[in-house]
């Protein structure tokens, strides 16, 4: 299994989430809620941040590992 290193982007990181192969899982929201939460609607990853500052950078590293279906990338 590969990781995705994070780059710096203004001081923070990257991130993007691909909705279509996301199965709601959830585990981004626990990892990382200042970055990730759920739609109320279909349980799907949301994003809330983008480009989250360096010191969540643990966090959203946390969150792409511990997703099942590999929804989320890290730049």
């Amino acid at each position: 299994m590969s990781t995705v290193e994070p780059v710096d982007v203004a001081g923070g990181t990257a991130v993007t989430v691909n909705r279509e192969s996301c199965c709601g899982a959830g585990q981004c929201a626990l990892a990382a809620p200042a970055v990730f939460t759920q739609s109320e609607e279909d349980g799907l990853v949301v994003l809330l941040d983008p480009n989250p500052p360096a010191d969540l950078r643990e966090a959203v590293r946390r969150a792409q590992s511990h997703c099942p279906t590999r929804s989320i990338t890290v730049r």
